[in-house]
């Protein structure tokens, strides 16, 4: 498995396959020919279909110059990922140089013809079967594993609670309306006023977790600095629950150390499934970010290993099917509320784990589950894998009405 850097990365909104991965992808391909005249873009497949509610155009046009780089958007799939972009320089309107790189989920690209750059065995354990036997060889809790491979991984660590700190503090405090036509409000600030008024314990900590998750996902949603957990489309869920344990008291390290473990669940759904709403659906991000905010809440709470990945294997057990299907393209409908609804979600897993757990031993393993997710997302409907053309997308100022902005 790749380094946890390569599963939390800090970058642009509103989508890690459509936003982050296209900014990559543009400064790559500048890299390789920083000295032409102009060049041109085609996005392929879903960075299509969903392209300009994702901001994908705004992204090439920043890294290239909206004067130097012509876009195209075409909506028929190219080579076997759904998200592709073809470069070229252009030179007295000839097309030269091409590269095709693709978008693979999470911010990360694939350059067609090259080998992986990124190195792939800094855990050279295949699935979690095999992690907890190494720990149990060894003597170690999650996180230490993950320090045993990765020593120096706490200060990227930090730098993703801070931004995950930053971008929720920074969603509460804003108004407005949110770009696109769907003109949805900001509301996590008034979500928050609710929670601190609430009277009722429970419902009083739901609401936070709540407005949390949507300050996060508005900040996505305006294309500002968020971080991929393991998307940026699910990138409320994880954070929400770091700045709820973070504001009752609990430690800079402490949430480091569970940012690790939860890193281990996301790193092995990348590495043995997907984490692309394109590929495999909803249940590809949200279903991963709510395993691993379970198996982050598990940890802080003392669970054990074993009631970790109870946690974690529940969370993604109850997303399967879960369709990616954003109205207009945008992040916001139904991403947001299903960031926050995931939160919640996650914390119930970790009850589960940590009650029903004591009566009767989970039946399902977490590498099932992925397995199964994996099955489960080829079998969606392509209509219902971030493109747009299904589902809730084809409400009322859905696609047809985005193509007009």
């Amino acid at each position: 498995m790749e380094s946890l850097r390569e599963l939390y990365r800090i970058g642009p909104g509103p989508s890690s396959s459509h936003t982050l991965a296209v900014r990559n992808a543009c400064l790559y391909y500048l890299q390789h020919y920083p000295n032409a005249p102009r060049y041109s873009v085609d996005l392929y497949g879903s960075l299509a279909l969903t392209g300009r509610g994702h901001m994908s155009d705004k992204i090439v046009e920043k890294v290239f110059g909206q004067d130097r780089v012509e876009i195209r958007f075409i909506e028929k799939m190219y080579g076997p990922q759904p998200n592709t972009m073809v470069f070229h320089t252009l030179t007295d309107g000839r097309q030269e140089n091409e590269m095709v790189i693709y978008s693979t989920g999470g911010g990360a690209i694939a350059i067609e013809g090259q080998d992986n750059v990124v190195d792939d065995t800094v855990y050279p354990q295949k699935n979690l079967k095999e992690i907890m036997e190494y720990c149990a060889e060894n003597r170690l809790n999650l996180a230490q594993y993950v320090y045993r491979y990765e020593p120096d991984i706490a200060e990227h660590l930090s730098a993703v609670l801070q931004q995950m700190l930053a971008m929720v503090r920074s969603g509460l405090h804003k108004q407005g309306v949110l770009p696109g036509p769907l003109k949805l409000e900001k509301v996590a600030g008034k979500i928050y006023q609710k929670a601190i008024s609430c009277e009722d314990e429970k419902t009083r900590k739901d609401l936070t977790i709540t407005s949390y998750a949507y300050g996060a996902m508005e900040e996505n949603a305006c294309g500002e600095t968020v971080v991929t957990a393991p998307t940026l489309g699910s990138c409320g869920v994880v954070s929400s629950l770091v700045s709820y344990y973070y504001e009752n008291g609990v430690s800079r390290q402490r949430l480091i150390d569970a940012l690790a473990v939860a890193g281990i669940f996301g790193n092995l759904v990348k590495t043995n499934g997907t984490i692309s709403g394109a590929v495999g659906g909803c249940q590809a991000e949200i279903g991963t970010a709510c395993c691993m905010a379970a198996a982050l809440a598990s940890y802080l709470e003392g669970l054990n290993s074993r009631q970790i990945e109870y946690a974690a294997e529940v969370a993604m057990e109850h997303n399967l099917g879960l369709t990616c299907d954003p109205v207009g393209g945008y992040v916001q409908v139904p991403c947001i509320e299903r960031n926050g609804v995931a939160a919640l979600r996650a914390l119930d897993c970790m009850l589960y784990a940590k009650y029903i757990g004591e009566i009767r031993e989970n039946r399902v393993s977490f590498d099932m589950i992925i397995e199964t997710m994996s099955y489960t997302g080829h079998k969606l409907a392509m209509e219902l894998r971030e493109t747009s053309l299904g589902g809730l997308a084809v409400l009322p100022l859905g696609r047809s009405e985005e193509k007009d902005v």
